[in-house]
């Protein structure tokens, strides 16, 4: 996630690791949540399609099965859990998974025409996220659009302590964006468009906001 190669695990330490598809699963209403953010994205038989943060791959599969001729990439830091998703998915020949990171993505400009995150930019301090989201938006095709489920503004003050043990995994700095419902600024920074704050969904350790946003059509020219 940074450009000096450094990275944050998914759940911080290595031995969770081999823990990370079910602690996700009984904990964040995964398949809830991520349903609904493919509905949202209205996906199409021909789009390509990349999932930053990918973890084990469970959404590009999930995908693959409703539009198996979609081309799929997944893109994730680390290393080890791009290789669970590898073997997790090594009957599925429409999905590529690539190790990199989101702040320097290893796409040519103009590429996709979705891109999807699940829980990952509340991994990104905030330089990080404002650097993705202009990754994000450089490898978009025009009218492409960026589709992210997250942590968000808690719903009410339960959710709000439900959070605190990811703050305190994950830490502040990188958190506190999230829950103060700075996705939005960030889209808008990188000069996104038609931005949006869809379904929010409570979950054991707080609430999950999805968004949306377009890249535009007719960019403007600055001189």
């Amino acid at each position: 996630m940074n450009n000096d190669k450094s990275f944050k695990r998914a759940l911080r330490f290595e031995w969770l690791t081999s823990f990370y598809d079910f602690i996700i699963k009984w904990t964040t209403r995964e398949n809830t949540f991520k349903t609904a953010l493919i509905e949202q994205a209205l996906l199409r038989p021909n789009h390509e399609i990349l999932d930053i943060g990918c973890g084990t791959g469970t959404l590009l599969l999930q995908i693959s099965k409703l539009y198996p001729q979609t081309t799929l990439y997944g893109l994730d830091a680390d290393p080890s859990i791009i290789e669970i998703a590898r073997q997790k998915n090594d009957s599925t020949n429409n999905i590529t998974f690539i190790q990199g990171f989101s702040t320097a993505l290893p796409f040519d400009s103009d590429t996709f025409d979705r891109i999807l995150s699940t829980l990952f930019f509340h991994h990104l301090d905030s330089t990080e996220k404002e650097a993705t989201f202009h990754e994000i938006f450089r490898v978009l095709k025009p009218g492409g659009e960026v589709h992210i489920a997250d942590y968000g503004p808690p719903s009410n003050l339960f959710m709000r302590a439900a959070f605190l043990p990811i703050q305190l995994l994950d830490g502040f700095e990188s958190t506190n964006g999230n829950i103060q419902g700075q996705i939005e600024r960030y889209m808008k920074g990188a000069g996104f468009e038609k931005i949006h704050k869809h379904k929010s969904f409570d979950t054991l350790f707080g609430t999950i906001s999805l968004y949306s946003a377009t890249k535009p059509i007719n960019l403007k020219i600055i001189n």
